[in-house]
């Protein structure tokens, strides 16, 4: 894919220092889901993947370690370039999760082993997708279940909607303060 360039203003919704792509940008990658780019803010490099917002858009958040790293704050317009990469790291898997998986049958872990990291990525987000502890739970339960019979992904997912909680409402990206 081609290097996407475009300027935005760095953005806070709650806690959260946020970039939210224009939708012209966000139209030029290949999927309204999760996607994992590489590129530059302000020339500093940087790799993540890019959340839908629920509404065929994209953004990511930006720690406060990079943010000090580039020298930016909220309100700054920053020079961004990125561009869709086909290798993803491992996602960082919730403690519950690495207990049950752990506890799971051999076939679950095999499957889970066995998946890709995209794939990963896939069940940590539905995993994480609730602000309700018995549904997390529940979705635990499934995901080994469907690891063990030996599905690769979730199924019955949006995966179009943001599921990042904190910045969120009912799958939808909260407008930035």
């Amino acid at each position: 894919m081609p290097t996407i360039k475009f300027k935005t203003k760095l953005a806070k919704i709650n806690d959260s220092t946020v970039v939210i792509l224009d939708k012209e940008s966000s139209q030029r990658l290949s999927s309204r889901g999760l996607v994992m780019v590489a590129g530059t803010i302000n020339g500093h490099r940087f790799q993540t993947a890019l959340e839908p917002d629920g509404k065929g858009g994209h953004w990511f958040m930006i720690e406060e370690a990079m943010r000090k790293t580039v020298g930016i704050k909220v309100g700054d317009t920053l020079d961004l370039e990125l561009e869709q990469v086909k290798e993803w790291p491992e996602p960082s898997i919730p403690k519950d999760l690495q207990v049950a998986l752990s506890a799971s049958t051999e076939k679950a872990q095999i499957t889970w082993k066995d998946i890709t990291p995209m794939a990963r990525w896939e069940w940590t987000r539905w995993i994480n997708g609730t602000k309700n502890q018995d549904t997390r739970s529940k979705r635990i339960t499934v995901a080994l279940s469907k690891l063990n019979a030996g599905n690769r992904r979730p199924c019955c997912f949006n995966t179009r909607e943001c599921t990042v909680q904190y910045v969120s409402n009912k799958g939808i990206l909260l407008d930035p303060e």
